[in-house]
């Protein structure tokens, strides 16, 4: 019988420890080889008191694996501290026995790891020792079952009852000659079945691993179920017609709900046509009632063998739900002509103002019917949008609803100049826009003292109220931002108007900026954007970029749902842009504009896709128009020109209507210039007071431009 290598090693490691362990302590006191061997057996014995400490099994073989070492600390120890070898060569006995100990026990080979022993170097053979024959697996004596479940058992007792497992049925897939399902069971009673694997039935059987599935078998009236029984289905044949000719939710639940799909975790509900619109929906749904759908539509389009047409292909969310709508041709595109029938306000002061990508009417309100008051407005987009054809339609819907309405705007243009011929007051300079926000501030105050007919005391705003002396007022303030920032009198619109929007409502009294920016560095302040995104429907056009609209569309909503996005404009994708490239070709048109395509905030916070309707400033706008253009009472006039805030809102600033009065020394001391009265480029003759942080940096820009 020959050695193994590891008792050789171990013994042969006694055989030169020992003369080491006898010689070190009396020849050589201070070698480090006694440090060394001291060490190790303070390590041995912190291995002694680890393993009887621990409760894991083998608690014995670690404390003698750990001996050699401790014993051999022990005989050094020893042969240090004894005078010369010792009496009759003490040390060199206990250095003998210490070998001899390792020689016999050998700690290392024969307990290094539980249940293993090294292999033989050179095996030799030998008579194996009888073995009982290893018993069969027990399955079920014959039952009765028919010839196909008897094959399946056939098959499956060849592969050695996978699990094992029995086949308790077998069932074939009608139409498909090679599926079929199995119901298993575990042979011990009692037993779970484990370690049973696709690849263990698919290998029985003959088929892929990919067509086959493992389900759980739930408790049934007469017949068992649980961790002990499993159902099987074996289905190469509708797995090949499924990857060939799938239909619509096996293609959605392969390639949209995977992990790494479009809309990971969801389930196909319907899909439908609709011929005469040109549409095809999907509906779907989250597994997971609790998930919010995480929904890549590039990825989607791709998987379902859809153009990547953005123009074409819209998502909507509705919690836990949502709907793809696939289009023939952009549905953006067409153009919803403004009619007085549309824009007539109903009796809870909603108009039609668009219609979204399936056609549904968008609308927006005059006032607000469930908190019995005015409504406010925000309007964004970048220049050539589609913001003042915005304007044109609001500002019709509110004046077939009897209001006033007035509008300012930074810079004339031909647009606003052609619809202040059908509203109460219109202008074009920051100045114009500064006066306006004043009347209407003191308008509040004014209304807040009229008395009411019925009883002759005054009452908050109720729209529609038969009784209510005044109408309500809409305050249009065109580039918000821009006049925000004018250096003369931004200060006082951005102030006006953030007053006029926290307490002009309960006066009848709206406020509707417009601009390219929702933010406060742009003249929209915190409580300003709060009560405009509270008390209106705020409405995003396209605002230069896709991540630029969705970014202005979150700030003006309170529970941000899925944005969509707005690119510069709609085009087809008309064929591969690689293979134009080859040939040398150029790209298509940029095709229809999206100018009027607009984002607008419903009450609950969701973000809607909507073409607005269009008015044509080419023709008469009459037509949508009331013929009566509606105005202040007289008596709030006559308060207004009481106050100074009537009349001419181009005229020159009055002395002290923005900034204090020069002193009379100050006009002294200026008057040589010869300039003084003349025009207005600035509070008078002198120069004005500074009170805020904008009005410091426009003096310090001065300095430096001087």
């Amino acid at each position: 019988m020959t050695t193994p290598r590891s008792v050789t090693l171990e013994r042969l490691a006694y055989t030169l420890a020992a003369p080491v362990l006898a010689v070190a302590p009396n020849l050589y006191p201070d070698s480090p080889v006694n440090q060394v061997v001291q060490l190790a057996g303070a390590a041995g014995i912190g291995g002694w008191i680890l393993a009887a400490k621990s409760d894991e099994p083998g608690a014995g073989r670690r404390i003698l694996r750990w001996c050699p070492l401790v014993l051999a600390a022990a005989v050094d120890v020893a042969a240090g501290h004894t005078t010369g070898w010792g009496p009759y060569g003490m040390d060199a006995l206990l250095a003998a026995g210490w070998a001899a100990a390792g020689w016999t026990v050998m700690p290392f080979s024969r307990h290094a790891r539980r249940r293993h022993r090294p292999a033989l170097a050179t095996p030799t053979s030998q008579l194996a020792p009888a073995t009982e024959p290893e018993q069969p697996v027990q399955t079920d004596p014959d039952d009765g079952a028919n010839l196909f479940t008897r094959e399946a058992r056939m098959l499956w007792v060849r592969a050695g009852n996978p699990a094992r497992t029995h086949i308790v049925k077998a069932v074939p897939d009608p139409g498909m000659p090679h599926d079929l399902k199995l119901l298993l069971r575990a042979v011990e009673t009692g037993r779970p079945i484990t370690g049973l694997s696709e690849a263990a039935v698919a290998a029985a059987f003959g088929v892929h691993a990919q067509d086959v599935v493992l389900a759980d078998v739930a408790v049934q009236s007469g017949r068992q179920g649980g961790p002990g029984w499993m159902e099987v289905h074996i289905t190469p044949d509708a797995n090949a017609r499924r990857r060939t000719a799938p239909t619509a939710r096996e293609q959605w639940a392969d390639r949209v709900a995977a992990p790494r799909g479009g809309a990971p975790g969801s389930e196909l509900v319907h899909k439908s046509r609709d011929k005469e619109r040109g549409v095809t929906f999907y509906r779907a749904r989250m597994t997971d009632a609790t998930e919010t759908p995480r929904i890549d539509l590039a990825k989607v389009c791709r998987a379902l063998n859809l153009p990547e047409d953005d123009s074409c292909v819209f998502v909507l969310v509705d919690g836990a739900e949502f709907l793809i709508s696939a289009f023939d041709q952009p549905p953006l595109s067409q153009v919803f002509t403004a009619t007085r029938e549309l824009l007539t306000p109903d009796a809870k002061g909603m108009f039609v103002c668009g219609f979204t990508i399936t056609g549904q009417p968008v609308k927006n309100m005059v006032y607000q019917h469930d908190k019995n008051a005015a409504s406010h407005g925000l309007v964004l987009g970048v220049s050539r949008s589609g913001k003042t054809q915005y304007f044109a339609i609001n500002m019709a819907a509110q004046s077939l609803a009897g209001q006033v309405v007035w509008l300012s705007t930074v810079r004339k243009d031909e647009k606003t100049t052609v619809l202040g011929k059908y509203i109460d007051r219109q202008g074009s300079n920051a100045l114009w826009m500064a006066r306006q926000l004043r009347a209407a501030k003191a308008l509040c105050e004014i209304r807040s003292e009229m008395p009411w007919p019925h009883d002759g005391q005054p009452h908050d705003y109720k729209p529609g109220d038969p009784r209510c002396p005044y109408r309500q007022l809409n305050v249009y303030a065109d580039e918000f931002m821009t006049a925000a920032q004018d250096p003369l009198f931004g200060e006082f619109i951005q102030k006006d108007g953030e007053d006029l929007t926290v307490t002009g409502l309960k006066y009848g009294v709206g406020f509707n900026p417009a601009g390219q920016s929702p933010f406060a560095h742009n003249g929209f302040s915190t409580e300003m954007k709060d009560n405009l995104r509270q008390n209106s429907r705020p409405v995003i056009f396209n605002m230069g970029s896709p991540g630029a609209t969705r970014k202005a569309a979150e700030g003006t909503m309170e529970n941000p749902y899925e944005v969509p996005t707005i690119p510069a404009r709609y085009s087809r994708s008309e064929g591969s842009a690689i293979e134009r490239a080859m040939r040398g070709e150029a790209d298509p048109e940029n095709g229809v504009s999206t100018g009027g395509v607009a984002v607008i905030v419903l009450d609950n916070g969701r973000a809607v896709l909507m073409r607005s309707l269009y008015a044509d400033f080419d023709t008469d706008l009459a037509a949508i128009f009331p013929d009566e253009v509606f105005r202040l009472t007289d008596h709030e006039i006559s308060e207004l020109d009481k106050r100074g805030l009537w009349g001419d809102w181009n005229r020159e600033p009055d002395p002290g209507e923005f900034w204090p009065e020069p002193d009379e020394d100050d006009g002294d001391r200026d008057s040589g210039g010869g300039d003084a009265g003349k025009g207005w480029t600035g509070p008078g003759s002198s120069a004005p007071t500074i009170t805020s942080a904008r009005q410091a940096l426009e003096a310090i820009k001065n300095l430096n431009n001087a």
